[in-house]
């Protein structure tokens, strides 16, 4: 038993060279959408991941569609506005967005809210000139989290 578990203990770590390697190309944020990673997936994320899940090739695809982790990775980052995107038919089953977007989106005066036929609620982080920068989804977010997100990640004077 003792023997089993001292070559998982050196079979994870070579699994994960092995796709460090495979993962030294980045995909775009469109494709790594199409595989289902959105958000803020940091690379350390993937290799909490790859202990849990045995599919290799998912581990790898997590790897070309994250952020490297460091102190500065996320937390300075800071965008010029947002466009909170939700399908207005399915908004009914949002109240969290709507009570958002009735009661807060107000604070923001760089956040828009724009609808979309079939869109699943997501925040799309823009830059200085107003272009996409990342996309974020929002479906489970308390309304809470949208305000400390957006006041942590959006600059409170900027205009779209």
């Amino acid at each position: 038993m003792a023997s089993f578990k001292l070559g998982l203990q050196l079979l994870i770590p070579l699994l994960l060279i092995i796709c460090l390697c495979e993962a030294e190309q980045k995909l775009s944020t469109k494709e790594c959408e199409k595989l289902g990673f959105t958000g803020l997936a940091l690379c350390s994320d993937c290799h909490t991941f790859a202990e849990y899940i045995k599919d290799q090739d998912l581990v790898a695809e997590c790897l070309k569609c994250c952020a490297e982790d460091s102190d500065d990775a996320t937390s300075k980052v800071i965008y010029s506005g947002a466009i909170l995107e939700v399908c207005m038919r399915k908004l009914v089953f949002y109240p969290e967005l709507v009570g958002f977007i009735e009661e807060e989106k107000d604070k923001f005066p760089s956040v828009r809210v724009q609808y979309a036929y079939n869109s699943p609620p997501m925040l799309i982080m823009l830059d200085d000139e107003g272009q996409h920068k990342e996309t974020i989804r929002v479906d489970n977010w308390k309304r809470e989290h949208i305000l400390q997100f957006l006041k942590e990640k959006v600059k409170p004077s900027s205009e779209i």
